[in-house]
């Protein structure tokens, strides 16, 4: 059985750009889907027709996870550790066992704090054997030169991508060194920027890749496909873009 999988940070809740982002996530038939800023905590669930489960969050915003009615979830809940916003879990059964699935949106502001963040989620997955962390992870990647798209930003923005003057990749660096597979760069095609959309705001952002799916290394195996979900209604749907990866 392939599974189909996407993050996707909706900005600020969706608001009125609900039903687009409906449409967005239809497109690709997903059988589950990471959301994070689910302020308000809109029930996507309604507008998809897929379950949605919950982390709340009291200092930053909800984050979430969608899974398709035919999938049989084992268990569901929330990585209990102190994230400035959250990460909900939800573990589903396939054929190849039980496999775990981490919605995560990482701090925004210091990359100190999202190194701390990776770690803890690194070591969850771990704990639960087989695993995909998907999410908005606000970081950068340690294998691209990302100088010269961090020039273009106004310095208050910058300085939450850089650690001592450099690209902070702590982060996903950790997360690496923990043994789990960056999936785009495992099989990845297109573009790998994920922010900012044409037309769905993000004043904030340069072209950069801050949307990820990590597999632990047996599940990151069967991963054929992942892409950025451009065009049409994504341009607008939020200030990110859709990230989607499919399986064998």
């Amino acid at each position: 059985m392939s599974l189909t999988l996407m993050t996707y940070n909706i900005r600020h809740g969706g608001g009125d750009r609900l039903g687009a982002i409906g449409r967005i996530i239809a497109g690709r038939a997903p059988d589950v889907v990471a959301l994070q800023e689910l302020r308000g905590e809109p029930d996507l669930g309604a507008v998809t027709g897929m379950r949605q489960f919950l982390a709340t969050s009291w200092r930053g915003q909800a984050v979430g996870l969608l899974v398709a009615r035919h999938l049989r979830v084992l268990g569901a809940g929330r990585v209990r550790r102190p994230f400035f916003h959250a990460a909900a879990w939800v573990r589903v059964a396939t054929p190849a066992g039980p496999l775990t699935l981490v919605s995560a949106h990482l701090f925004p502001y210091r990359g100190d704090v999202r190194r701390i963040e990776a770690g803890w989620l690194a070591g969850f997955l771990r704990r639960q054997g087989e695993g995909v962390l998907l999410g908005d992870l606000n970081t950068l990647d340690p294998w691209t030169d990302h100088g010269e798209r961090l020039e273009e930003l106004p310095p208050r923005y910058r300085r939450r991508h850089l650690d001592r003057g450099k690209p902070d990749a702590r982060a996903t660096a950790l997360l690496a060194r923990r043994g789990l597979v960056d999936v785009f760069r495992r099989c990845g095609t297109g573009q790998p920027w994920t922010v900012p959309t044409t037309a769905g705001g993000g004043h904030e952002f340069t072209r950069l890749r801050l949307d990820y799916l990590w597999a632990t290394p047996e599940t990151a195996a069967r991963f054929t496909d992942c892409r950025v979900v451009t065009g049409g209604e994504a341009e607008s749907g939020s200030d990110h873009y859709p990230l989607v990866a499919r399986t064998a």
